[in-house]
């Protein structure tokens, strides 16, 4: 056992350095990644706002929003361009979750939210993978009907219903998060603040405070659609981003709370942008 730590000391320090040659390339994929998840919020925004205010657009999920890119003048073009980004985010996630360049460390707290660095990468693979699918014209899952089909597997499998009660008050702790990262500006601190030009830094919080509180709310009822699929053992109550944008529209006032909130989206990928340029990313 004694010449195990040395041992995985050594692979560490071989990784590490490998990731801080390869330094450059790997912080390119991840402003280029950033820059593709806010075109990819945007679009999803653009298109509830217009659905709340206009009667015309939709609520739509990230598949969504891939699909209305496809479909525009040189899609398949701007597809492509996004799916390597979105790729890139992936990458960039998985880098900081195995390196741990924020600096979370390895107690339960910083390990919980390193896993999600993970989850969050996949998340990201698998949507840079429908991206492909769909400029290559190869089948792919839906977004609600994917979720709907692993969820179903998870509730027939042993204390499957608490997993995905877990999973549900999981996504609204985030959710949580989100907004309280919102109310509170912390994000300010991953931001080169003094190369931001003076006249656009009121601008940039703004939009990433209310980008992220529209996050939050969509996120905490996410994780409320988990929370019924459990109790209910019913995997058809397992729904994503458009299903939580068409609950706001059905509430009173439901235009005007879509419209608050897809404005929001809209913000949180205009700050994501605003990350893609100004974001201090340390390998």
């Amino acid at each position: 056992m004694a010449n195990i730590t040395p041992a995985l000391k050594d692979v560490q320090y071989q990784i590490k350095q490998t990731a801080h040659q390869a330094a450059p390339w790997v912080e390119r994929m991840a402003r280029f990644g950033y820059g593709a998840k806010g075109v990819v919020y945007i679009v999803i925004g653009i298109l509830a706002t217009l659905a709340a205010f206009t009667g015309g657009g939709k609520t739509t999920n990230s598949q969504g929003a891939l699909t209305t890119i496809f479909q525009q003048p040189f899609g398949q073009f701007l597809l492509a361009i996004v799916g390597i980004g979105l790729a890139g985010y992936a990458l960039w996630r998985f880098v900081e979750a195995g390196l741990d360049s924020e600096n979370k460390g390895h107690d339960a707290r910083g390990m919980a939210v390193r896993t999600g660095y993970v989850c969050s990468g996949l998340a990201y693979a698998m949507l840079s993978l429908t991206a492909f699918q769909l400029i290559t014209g190869k089948p792919h899952s839906n977004g609600v009907n994917a979720t709907q089909d692993w969820t179903a597997k998870l509730l027939s499998a042993p204390f499957g219903q608490g997993l995905v009660g877990l999973i549900g008050l999981v996504v609204i702790g985030l959710g949580i998060g989100q907004f309280v990262k919102g109310y509170k500006a912390d994000f300010n601190k991953r931001l080169n603040m003094d190369k931001i030009p003076q006249a656009y830094r009121s601008w940039a919080v703004f939009s990433g405070r209310w980008g992220y509180m529209a996050r939050g709310v969509v996120f905490t009822i996410v994780g409320g659609f988990f929370v019924d699929a459990a109790m209910h053992a019913n995997p058809q109550q397992a729904k994503g981003i458009g299903s939580a944008l068409d609950l706001l529209a059905e509430q009173p006032y439901g235009p005007f709370l879509l419209g608050v909130v897809a404005i929001g989206l809209v913000s949180y990928g205009l700050f994501m942008l605003v990350q893609a340029k100004y974001r201090r990313i340390s390998i």
